[in-house]
């Protein structure tokens, strides 16, 4: 099970696109609210997550993903439950990706420390000790960052093809019409 969080605040294009992108795939991926099911976007948009942080049960659990967007990736960061999924997935050799200000979260722990690694322009001094790269994507090893919204659909490629194959993420770039 792939769980992607949203907090009050997130990138809509960040979250949406990428759970879109990973069930096309055919990747079980259930959004997680912090704070309640109803979770608002940061350009206004309504959302109603498949369950609520209190529901979270890590046993499952194949990947981790943190969208960005302001103040979303603040409001994740401040979550007892999201730093727990963190934890977790570092703990079990999980996959971890996160996107525009949200790779700050993984930086601020030092879990990209020695990685390949990006984010939104101004968030690079929380990526302790990465390489920034200032690439759409990376992915190193299990973590895979992404620069922003421009780059969500080559992040949701990358996430399939991390959690299943290559083949399987030409497949559904290539049925979404995508070059």
């Amino acid at each position: 099970m792939v769980y992607l969080f949203l907090a009050d605040g997130f990138e809509e294009t960040e979250a949406l696109v990428t759970v879109d992108i990973l069930r096309r795939a055919g990747i079980t991926v259930k959004t997680v609210g912090v704070g309640g099911r109803q979770v608002t976007g940061s350009h206004g948009i309504a959302v109603t997550a498949d369950i609520v942080d209190s529901e979270l049960q890590l046993a499952d659990a194949t990947a981790v993903i943190l969208p960005g967007g302001m103040p979303g990736t603040k409001h994740l960061e401040a979550s007892p439950v999201v730093q727990d999924a963190v934890s977790f997935a570092e703990n079990n050799g999980l996959l971890l990706a996160a996107i525009c200000a949200a790779p700050s979260i993984l930086g601020k722990r030092g879990l990209l420390n020695g990685k390949r690694a990006t984010c939104y322009p101004g968030f690079e001094t929380a990526l302790i000790g990465a390489a920034v790269t200032g690439a759409g994507v990376e992915r190193d090893g299990r973590y895979i960052t992404g620069k922003g919204a421009g780059a969500v659909m080559d992040f949701g490629f990358e996430i399939v093809t991390a959690l299943l194959d290559a083949k399987t993420a030409n497949l559904v770039k290539e049925a979404m019409q995508c070059k």
